[in-house]
């Protein structure tokens, strides 16, 4: 194939539209879960080791109220958008906000 029909090629591929399939155009938050092939999501790697249930009612409070909570063992708080690591233990307790700033989602790892 001749160079110049490849460019072409290669640039009528990269113009073809990406359907959106973000919610309200906003897409995947951090902390969202996120489908497999079946769409079913991931599942917890243990179950509630951390005792993240006991911690659901403070869904919606404002993360600042998490050091207050008295909790004994490992937690962290990740704001919305952060960087943060991906090595998993389950029994840490995450606490994800949202953009502003309450806690949205609650969870082991």
């Amino acid at each position: 194939m001749k160079p110049h029909v490849l460019a072409l090629f290669l640039l009528a591929a990269a113009c073809v539209p990406v359907e959106d399939t973000g919610t309200n155009g906003t897409g995947p938050q951090p902390g969202d879960l996120i489908g497999g092939p079946t769409g079913g999501g991931l599942v917890e790697r243990e179950p509630d080791l951390c005792q993240a249930a006991q911690y659901q009612q403070y869904l919606g409070q404002p993360g600042t109220i998490v050091p207050s909570l008295g909790i004994t063992r490992v937690y962290r708080v990740i704001d919305f958008g952060a960087i943060y690591s991906q090595e998993y233990n389950p029994g840490r307790i995450n606490f994800w906000l949202s953009p502003t700033g309450l806690i949205a989602r609650i969870g082991c790892g």
